[in-house]
């Protein structure tokens, strides 16, 4: 089941992720439901909500019949705060 719910992120919402520089990580399958979380830019993006329902949990449903639900599941990512470090080092130069 993993796997496809990996090939319709690829096609489907991977793309877009990208082009804000952001990605998605599959955290768990159970029950009809997948959790995940947004990487990168996209991690704790004010629109993080609206993406995971509108993008993620959409495609999803609609492609992987199994598929009831897809809970973002929010925390802060290390590459969320590896970005932060970054621009604080940046700052002090």
């Amino acid at each position: 089941m993993l796997e496809k719910i990996e090939s319709v992120l690829n096609k489907y919402v991977r793309p877009l992720l990208l082009t804000h520089g952001g990605d998605i990580q599959v955290l768990d399958f159970k029950n009809g439901v997948v959790r995940f979380r947004f990487l990168g830019k996209c991690s704790g993006c004010p629109a993080s909500d609206l993406t995971a329902e509108e993008l993620v949990q959409s495609e999803l449903r609609e492609r992987i019949p199994e598929v009831r639900k897809a809970v973002l599941v929010q925390d802060v990512s290390e590459d969320l705060i590896n970005y932060a470090r970054s621009l604080l080092r940046q700052r002090h130069k």
